[in-house]
């Protein structure tokens, strides 16, 4: 039993969390240098990004080492101040020969370059505009993927707008949580929403009209995926029910919140009864941008709410759970696949699962992660489950390619095919990553053994 054909195996990671040299070549602060620099930053053991993996200088490095270990496509993301120091105006030509170089690099192996625009690292210049708040994020945001589209797409063909709006605006603007570590109005939420919204939307038009390739578009958006308590037909759609539901509380976590504007042209049933005045006006104009058509459903999917841990319950202690205390919960990649397709129509790509471990070099020089191995092969079972019940799939792409800085919780959290010594750079593959070469070369059919 293997997957279709065409099917995308890959890795990720994100330019913070992986390049390190965060003031060198021209590269301009983001808003992640900033609050990291901060005497008291609330992140983990006041760590930051200036080195982390180091990969603006390991590059080359690190893609063979991704060839080496079978891998066919590498999404990655875009840092907009290395591209563009001040978020706007003058070019750094040394930051955007750098992503010039790994898509040179990356093709050389025959990996396939999935680019992210935003992957949360809003220019410091920017931000102190007015960032996500500022009606003009839009065309800043537009003029920077004119860039990166005019100088790559003639070798990129796969293309992100955003990764996790849930997250950089509700933990970096609502929970106080992400950088900038704010906690604002839900005037101000849904403000930026819309800015962000028409971002994408205008993105995606952007990359359509200026790509060299055919271009293949989508977002990356996560948000909460609940399983059926049971088989009956009862539970399952309740459980599709709960995973698109709007909720007061945190309505900016919900998928229904980012994906329903972009596909039906409204903010999901209940919003506007519950926000109503502060809700600012979106014209017809602006809806049709927002609603500009992708190619597939990209989403970042780890685990499910729906069976969510009872501590009154003993049948749940002691269940298993990731470093990140995150449940172990399979099943999620079937259950979601399956209703996002049925809600909004499109091919879906996991473009993020994996756990983070407790990973280290033994006394063999070998990092063994039996538990990775066996995460990923019951979510790809799940994953496999939801291709036989006829839910097209694009691929999976793993996270992440190598460890890293994993934002607020510093460098404890290792959720890498590949082990980093920090202090050194050294590389090692991790089991997993062996194993991951393997399955990738069986086009998935060493998951059933």
């Amino acid at each position: 039993m293997t997957f279709s054909k065409d099917f995308i195996w890959g890795a990720a990671a994100a330019s913070y969390q992986i390049e390190g040299a965060w003031n060198e070549d021209g590269k301009g602060p983001s808003i992640w240098d900033t609050y990291t620099h901060q005497r008291q930053s609330p992140v983990h053991f006041h760590e930051n990004g200036d080195v982390a993996c180091d990969h603006y200088h390991h590059m080359k490095e690190d893609v063979a080492l991704m060839a080496e270990l079978g891998i066919k496509a590498y999404r990655f993301s875009i840092s907009w101040p290395r591209v563009l120091p001040n978020g706007t105006g003058k070019v750094n030509e040394k930051g955007l020969a750098f992503y010039s170089e790994l898509v040179d690099e990356l093709k050389k192996y025959n990996i396939e370059p999935m680019i992210t625009l935003y992957h949360w690292d809003m220019p410091q210049a920017l931000f102190d505009r007015g960032g996500w708040m500022n009606p003009d994020v839009v065309t800043w945001f537009s003029d920077y993927t004119k860039i990166v589209v005019d100088a790559l797409s003639d070798r990129v063909k796969y293309w992100f707008t955003i990764n996790e709006p849930q997250i950089f605006i509700g933990l970096g603007y609502s929970l106080g949580a992400h950088a900038p570590f704010l906690k604002m109005t839900d005037r101000d939420i849904i403000l930026m929403s819309k800015h962000v919204l028409l971002a994408h939307g205008t993105a995606v038009r952007t990359i359509r009209a200026n790509s060299k390739l055919t271009p293949i578009v989508s977002f990356a958006p996560t948000g909460p995926s609940v399983e059926p308590k049971n088989d009956s037909a009862e539970a399952i759609e309740e459980a599709k029910r709960k995973t698109f539901e709007f909720e007061d509380r945190a309505y900016f976590l919900s998928s229904s919140w980012w994906a329903d504007p972009i596909f039906f042209g409204k903010f999901p049933d209940g919003a506007m009864e519950r926000f109503g005045d502060i809700f600012p006006e979106i014209t017809e104009e602006e809806w049709d941008i927002i609603k500009t058509p992708i190619d597939f459903y990209g989403c970042n999917i780890y685990n499910s709410i729906g069976k969510e841990l009872d501590p009154n319950n003993e049948s749940d202690c002691g269940k298993a759970i990731t470093l990140a205390r995150w449940p172990v919960t399979p099943d999620v990649l079937y259950w979601s696949a399956k209703f996002l397709y049925e809600r909004y129509g499109l091919p879906v790509l996991i473009t993020e699962n994996g756990c983070a471990s407790a990973d280290s070099v033994h006394l063999d020089g070998k990092v063994n992660d039996p538990q990775r191995i066996d995460y990923t092969k019951r979510y790809l079972r799940s994953y496999y489950r939801a291709a036989q019940e006829g839910v097209p799939l694009v691929g999976y792409i793993h996270w992440s390619f190598m460890d890293n800085f994993e934002w607020a919780e510093g460098f404890d959290l290792r959720f890498g095919l590949v082990y980093v010594d920090y202090q050194t750079q050294k590389r090692t593959p991790k089991e997993s990553a062996y194993w991951y070469r393997d399955v990738i070369a069986s086009n998935g059919e060493l998951i059933w053994e």
